[in-house]
């Protein structure tokens, strides 16, 4: 896996986790002003290991 650091169309920073078969398994779903900012919220996912997983559609019923 890879992350992609890039420049979109409006010129703001934006991040996408590509897999080894290339497809995109997650982005940053905003864009950043600042690269700083942009490399933050790639340290974030890079620790979010410790996140717990919850079933949201037990929530639903």
């Amino acid at each position: 896996m890879r992350f992609e650091l890039y420049r979109d169309a409006q010129g703001l920073w934006r991040w996408r986790l590509r897999v080894q078969n290339g497809n995109v398994i997650a982005d940053s779903a905003e864009g950043y002003g600042r690269r700083e900012d942009c490399e933050h919220g790639i340290a974030l996912v890079k620790t979010s290991g410790a996140a717990s997983t919850v079933d949201m559609t037990t929530k639903i019923a």
